[in-house]
C-alpha cells in the first residue's frame, strides 16, 4: 500500500470515527432527555423520559377532593401527552442534523428502535 493511499485511509477512518463518536453522544443525551409538566393549578406533576416513559406522577393530595376520578384521569392522560410531545420535539432537535432529509425519524427511533442496531463499528487504523 503507497503511503498516500495509506494517510488517506487513515483520514477517512478517523472522520469516521468522529462522526460515530458525536452520533453517540448524542444518542447518550437522548436517554437524559426528560419533560416536566404541572397542572395549571400546580396538584398534577408529571416527568416524561425518552420514547414517552413516565418517569413519575405527583399528585397532591387535595386533587381527589378537587377532580372526580374520570377528570383526574382525563388531566393526567392529557399531562402525559403534553410531556410526551415535548420529548418528542427535543428528540428530533438533537438527531435532525444526524438523519439524512428523506429518511423519517419514526422509521429509525420509534418505540424498541435502538441506534445500535443502525451504526457501524469504529475503523481499525491501518498498520
Amino acid at each position: 500500500m503507497t503511503d498516500a493511499f495509506r494517510v488517506a485511509i487513515e483520514e477517512l477512518a478517523e472522520q469516521h470515527n468522529k462522526q460515530l463518536a458525536a452520533i453517540l453522544e448524542t444518542y447518550g443525551r437522548l436517554h437524559e432527555l426528560e419533560s416536566t409538566v404541572r397542572s395549571s393549578d400546580g396538584m398534577i406533576s408529571i416527568v416524561v423520559g425518552p420514547n414517552g416513559r413516565v418517569r413519575s406522577i405527583d399528585l397532591n393530595p387535595r386533587v381527589y377532593q378537587k377532580l372526580s376520578p374520570s377528570e383526574l384521569s382525563d388531566a393526567i392522560t392529557t399531562l402525559i401527552a403534553q410531556a410526551a410531545g415535548e420529548v418528542a420535539e427535543r428528540t428530533k432537535e438533537l438527531i435532525g442534523p444526524l438523519i439524512p432529509d428523506d429518511l423519517p425519524l419514526e422509521e429509525v427511533f420509534g418505540a424498541d428502535v435502538s441506534l445500535a442496531a443502525f451504526l457501524p463499528q469504529p475503523v481499525e487504523a491501518v498498520e
